[in-house]
Formats: C-alpha cells, structure tokens, sequence
C-alpha cells in the first residue's frame, strides 16, 4: 500500500506534464499556421490594369464637369511596392485619347458659330502615392471593401490636333478680340510633352486574397490653357485638364517571407 501510495503520483505528474506539453505544442503549431496564412495573403508587390475613358475639360466645353459628349477610351497598367499597412508606391502607365468639340454644344450660341475642336493621344507616366485609408495592405480579407486617396506627379505625351476650319468670321466681326486671339494661337507652339499632378479617389474589393477589383476616378491637373490647342480665342485665364475613370483588377504577388513553423 506505502508502495502504491508512492509510485501512484510518480506516474501521474508525467501524465499531467505531457498533455500540457501537448495542449501548448497544438496552441504554438495553430498560431504557427494562422501566422502563416496570414503572411502569405500580403506580398510586398502588386500589379493591376484597368480600362475607362478620358474626360477633356477646357475651353471648348461649357460644363465644370467636363466634355463628357466626347469621351475617348482610356486604358491603364500599373506595378505597386508595399511600404507599410496605409501606404503604397504606384508605377502607373495611362494611356488613350482626348478631344474636346464646341459644335458638342448649342449653348451658348457662339459655340455654334466658332466650331473650335481638337483631338490628342494621351500617352502618360506617374508615379502615385496610394494612401489606403483602412489601412489594408498587409492583409486582404476576401468579401471585403477598401477606400484609398492616390496622388502624385507624372509627365503626359500629347500630338495634338486643332482645326478652326469651320470658324464664322462675319459672326465675331463685332468682337475682334476673338478673331485677334484666334491668329495670336495659331502662331503659337504647340506642347508635346506636359507635366501633370493626379489627384484621385478609389474602392477596391477582394474577391480573393490574391484578386481585387477596382474603380477609381482621378483628376489632372495639366498647367498649360494649349491642351485644346486654343487659349486667347477661348479663355486664356483658366487652365485645362483632364480627367479618367477607370474601372479594373489588382493581383497580388505571393509573399516569401512566410514563417517557417516547427516539425511535429
């Protein structure tokens, strides 16, 4: 009976260490994994592509908003660095078409008679800042929204095309300073190459860890009143602009910084 008084609790204090042992081995391997998996939906790389339309504002539109009677196509790549969980580095390549059209428009009326218009390729790089406001980057969650704020500075390629064909000259025989404006625009050059300030919004949504899908809505400030190819026959105190919509998918790269977790 001494004996079995003796070895009984020598045989359950190993019992008792063991399964703690194995209660914290499962815990550590669980958290192991969950670490794991969570590493492995971030990577530091990221690319996406998008398609929309260019919106010309300027001196041959009457709206604020912009020419929207003469959207062209607008598509757009991009490669984005992860810095953190709020902020990324985007590498953005856009490109498409601009025109604007005063004949687009029946009022005012001039428009009608000065029937100004132009069209342009749009060829432009940037690099943006992305800000996501969530601060989602390290890990997505699929079925999941996330805002962001994106600017930056870019340089623009443009060929552009003005045509003034159709102006009625007897019509603005009363205001000179057009026609005046009109021969001072013709003599001047035109730019090839612009630098560009992109301001803009977007929402993406993951449809997977790897997979988003985007829209974005983003306003260029472009510092030239020539994007149109007129300035002093139009209104030479406001600068023109443009503007993309853009709807499109992000893919996320796989991570190789994932934990390596101990063999059982």
């Amino acid at each position: 009976i001494l004996s079995r008084k003796i070895i009984l609790p020598g045989k359950l204090k190993p019992m008792k260490s063991t399964t703690k042992s194995v209660i914290v081995l499962t815990l550590i391997f669980s958290k192991c994994l969950t670490t794991r998996a969570q590493q492995l939906t971030f990577s530091k790389f990221e690319v996406g592509a998008g398609a929309g339309v260019f919106v010309y504002q300027g001196d041959l539109t009457p709206t604020r908003l912009g020419s929207y009677k003469t959207l062209k196509p607008a598509f757009n790549f991009f490669v984005g660095r992860i810095i953190n969980p709020r902020l990324t580095l985007r590498t953005n390549i856009a490109f498409g078409q601009l025109k604007g059209d005063d004949a687009k428009y029946a009022s005012p009326v001039y428009r009608q008679e000065r029937n100004f218009n132009f069209h342009t390729p749009v060829f432009e790089l940037s690099e943006l800042v992305v800000v996501d406001l969530l601060r989602d980057n390290l890990v997505h969650h699929p079925n999941h929204f996330s805002p962001y704020l994106f600017t930056g500075v870019g340089i623009s390629f443009l060929r552009i095309r003005r045509n003034y064909d159709r102006f009625n000259t007897e019509y603005f025989l009363s205001e000179p300073a057009t026609t005046q404006g009109l021969a001072e625009d013709a003599q001047h050059s035109l730019p090839g190459l612009i630098p560009v300030v992109p301001l803009g919004v977007g929402i993406k949504y993951a449809i997977s860890e790897r997979l988003m899908i985007s829209a974005e809505t983003s306003y260029r400030f472009a510092f030239t009143d020539y994007l149109d190819g007129f300035s002093k026959a139009a209104n030479d105190r406001k600068k023109d602009s443009y503007q993309t919509h853009t709807i499109g998918v992000i893919y996320r790269f796989a991570s190789n910084n994932s934990m390596k977790c101990p063999k059982l």
